[in-house]
């Protein structure tokens, strides 16, 4: 497997594309959940295009019946993008000073993750990010409500 460059700008555009609808090629989980992760899968797949198809530990939406956990779960696409061996992209955890255009950002509560969006921009050093469930198109990261965050850093994707 070699290692192909994750298109940041591609994952950027589609986020922003995206951000205030919903892409018809895929269920809105907005009343069973919430749509946030579900997006920022959509938005990772736009910057790679490589989707893995293990079950129960891959990364891959076909339908609402037919799709990985780690799709549209806050920490099984945590899990999945900073363990991945596999087609498909490729994480690790960074901290904000490192992030980039592309990149994921997950909020917790001081309890859990339960929320994802995704780097659109900066603007003088400080991220602003687009997001499902609390639809947002290049909202600042500061005016979220977080006691804690985890960046993933999209480094590539496995070409399969």
């Amino acid at each position: 497997m070699s290692i192909i460059n994750y298109n940041r700008s591609a994952a950027a555009d589609y986020a922003k594309r995206w951000a205030l609808r919903r892409n018809p090629k895929y269920y809105d989980f907005e009343n069973i959940g919430g749509d946030c992760t579900n997006f920022i899968s959509q938005c990772v797949f736009a910057g790679c295009g490589i989707m893995n198809y293990t079950r129960d530990t891959g990364w891959y939406y076909n339908s609402l019946s037919d799709r990985a956990a780690a799709w549209t779960s806050v920490e099984q696409l945590n899990r999945f993008l900073v363990s991945n061996k596999g087609a498909g992209p490729l994480g690790e955890i960074t901290d904000l000073q490192h992030s980039e255009i592309g990149d994921v950002i997950q909020l917790s509560d001081g309890e859990s993750f339960y929320h994802s969006c995704i780097i659109t921009g900066f603007i003088e050093g400080s991220p602003f990010v687009c997001a499902h469930t609390y639809d947002a198109l290049n909202k600042p990261l500061e005016n979220y409500n977080f006691n804690n965050l985890r960046v993933i850093h999209i480094i590539g994707a496995n070409s399969g």
